[in-house]
């Protein structure tokens, strides 16, 4: 989900511009450090990514990945701020310096990066568009939504897959096009629109929290776009940018390694080379990023490993009970694949 040709407005990307320049060359690093927190925008309310409950805390995948940068940077994953952002405000509360870093299932696009000024950090979540219809609509595939009605959000590359999907496929159909997610989403369930357009974890997302008889409702298997979510944050800023990138390869490296939450201590007495490297009993890493030893070690004993913050947030340990599919570790045919950290 995300921001098409970032609303159209030269001008506004032009200023974006000047404004992600000077923050850059303020330091992001040494502003965090200063301030004592990090500022991550996340989604209004996505279960499984970014979500506040009742009480103001965040949960999600993507909340813990800003979680694990607060770890690695001060050893406490509640030096964070959360800034809810919708899908047109994320990119200038990015630009302005309002946040620090954009952790908001946010798809990784070559006009974002070239025209907005951004640099997108791994992926941590590997997902495509879909559509969700009601059961009661005998429907089994998307190509059968001929003539339907189809709720989405505007600005969104969603937005843009949808027409060149329909398109493609010489299909009619009638866009309902909602800004804010509780009114799109809604609209699809008070029987507005035929279905419901977004990324496929978004959709069994909403099913799960949203719908009145989740039973009611099936997520189609057609899958229209590829849709890598990854962490954002403003270009120039090479110092921060490495830090957020390297946090992600170590989460990632830790599962490959079977490193985890509950066993990091007892890693920390391994002969393995790589593992010492990892969990800073051999030094270094830590000072080529300008963090202290046990940033890895702090991401992974206070967040946890990729695998568990997958699991317990989207994965077979949450209410969604999504597949790892193309999400799992490299050594076992998926595309999460950490660098090597040396």
């Amino acid at each position: 989900m995300a921001t098409l040709k970032l609303m159209g407005i030269a001008a506004a990307t032009g200023l974006a511009a000047m404004v992600a320049a000077g923050s850059a060359s303020a330091g992001t690093l040494d502003t965090v450090k200063g301030k004592g927190m990090i500022t991550c925008g996340v989604s209004t309310g996505v279960a499984g990514f970014s979500i506040a409950d009742s009480t103001g805390k965040y949960t999600g995948i993507d909340a813990d990945t800003c979680r694990a940068y607060a770890a690695a940077i001060f050893g406490d994953v509640n030096k964070v701020k959360f800034v809810p952002a919708t899908a047109q405000q994320r990119f200038t509360l990015l630009q302005s310096g309002e946040i620090d870093v954009l952790t908001r299932n946010t798809t990784r696009t070559l006009t974002r990066e070239a025209d907005l000024g951004l640099s997108f950090a791994p992926v941590n979540f590997y997902d495509g568009q879909g559509f969700m219809v009601a059961k009661a609509l005998n429907v089994k595939s998307a190509k059968e939504l001929k003539g339907a009605t189809v709720c989405v959000q505007p600005g969104t590359t969603t937005e843009l897959n949808l027409a060149d999907f329909f398109r493609s496929n010489k299909i009619d159909f009638k866009p309902v096009v909602i800004e804010k997610l509780d009114e799109v989403e809604n609209a699809f369930f008070s029987g507005r629109c035929d279905a419901y357009t977004t990324d496929r974890s978004g959709l069994a997302s909403t099913r799960i929290s949203k719908a009145p008889k989740p039973d009611d409702y099936v997520v189609l298997p057609d899958v229209i776009s590829k849709e890598p979510l990854a962490p954002a944050v403003r270009r120039g800023d090479d110092e921060w940018y490495t830090v957020i990138e390297w946090v992600q390869y170590a989460m990632l490296e830790a599962e490959e390694r079977g490193i985890t939450s509950k066993n990091v201590d007892d890693m920390l007495k391994s002969d393995d080379p790589n593992v010492k490297r990892l969990l800073g009993v051999t030094p270094g890493m830590g000072k080529s990023l300008h963090l202290d030893e046990k940033w890895a070690y702090n991401a992974i004993k206070l967040v946890g490993n990729y695998g568990e913050t997958f699991d317990r947030n989207v994965g077979k340990d949450s209410a969604l009970k999504l597949e790892r599919g193309v999400n799992e570790l490299w050594t076992k045919g998926g595309l999460m694949y950490g660098m090597p950290v040396r």
